[in-house]
């Protein structure tokens, strides 16, 4: 999704068993996660590896199913995966076209709130280039989809690269846009150290919703009224719109293939995501598979 040079390049998956557990944060529920690689043309692909059968979940964006606060996928026999961005964004950060990723519950573990563990991992695995080519979307004609005062798009462009705004009532966020055209591997200095956050006073509200329940100021920023309550501070200055970047990447990647086109996000999340990749795929010609 990120380069542009998409033409030029092989297929790749990871080269070595990647394993990690943790905590999800709105669950509340410790999984365990073994992300093996898979052959070409095969995409992503999650198993829940705690269910007997019918349990392989395509990351796809046609098997999303919830996007409040997070992104959930389903298969047809009602299994599930949620919190899945953060990971989506880090293959596609690291241009891994194909993977198998086995998992025993229903919540990929949060980290640190970011993908930066994510990508260390992926790092270590010594990615492998395979013998076909990538293919890409070619964005054809100019999209949009809106919500209220929420907004997102797709138009043509030469390569990938996003722009987004955000705008909160708090003094620490207020307005905040960062462009940003993703080439020659700058996803990981300029994205993926971005954490999710989210403000004191809806903690407990979101908890009493069942969201949250493995939240802690280790793997999430928490905005308090006049203060951030991390001690150890923002990785970036604008950190806040960055990891809305770092969302929106993992979530356009359930295209199924690289994009090659501008993004544009007002005040949008995974819903918006979502159904912009609805509007993209409901005409051909919106779009070609090159």
């Amino acid at each position: 999704m990120i380069a542009s040079t998409i033409n030029n390049q092989n297929q790749k998956t990871i080269g070595q068993t990647i394993k990690f557990s943790g905590i999800g944060l709105h669950s509340g529920k410790n999984s365990d996660v073994i992300i093996s690689p898979n052959l070409e043309n095969k995409g992503i692909v999650f198993i829940r590896n705690d269910i007997d059968k019918d349990n392989i979940i395509k990351a796809n964006w046609k098997n999303v199913t919830a996007t409040k606060l997070s992104t959930t996928i389903t298969n047809k026999h009602g299994v599930s995966v949620s919190t899945i961005e953060h990971l989506m964004s880090a293959l596609a950060g690291m241009h891994i076209d194909n993977a198998l990723i086995y998992i025993n519950g229903p919540e990929v573990p949060i980290m640190d709130g970011s993908s930066k563990p994510f990508v260390n991992l992926i790092k270590k695995s010594k990615i492998i280039e395979q013998n076909l080519k990538r293919k890409k979307i070619k964005v054809l004609r100019e999209i949009e989809v809106s919500k209220s005062d929420s907004y997102v798009k797709l138009s043509p462009n030469k390569q990938f690269s996003i722009n987004f705004e955000i705008e909160f009532d708090s003094p620490l966020i207020n307005k905040q846009e960062c462009r940003l055209q993703l080439l020659n591997g700058n996803y990981v200095s300029d994205v993926c150290s971005a954490r999710t956050f989210g403000f004191e006073k809806d903690v407990n509200q979101l908890r009493e919703n069942g969201f949250a329940l493995g939240g802690t100021l280790e793997n999430a920023v928490v905005v308090g009224d006049d203060k951030v309550l991390n001690k150890e501070g923002l990785r970036y200055k604008d950190e806040f719109v960055r990891h809305k970047i770092l969302d929106s990447i993992g979530d356009l990647y359930l295209a199924g293939y690289p994009l090659e086109g501008f993004f544009y996000g007002k005040k949008s999340g995974h819903y918006l995501n979502n159904e912009l990749l609805k509007k993209l795929f409901s005409n051909k010609n919106n779009y070609s598979l090159i």
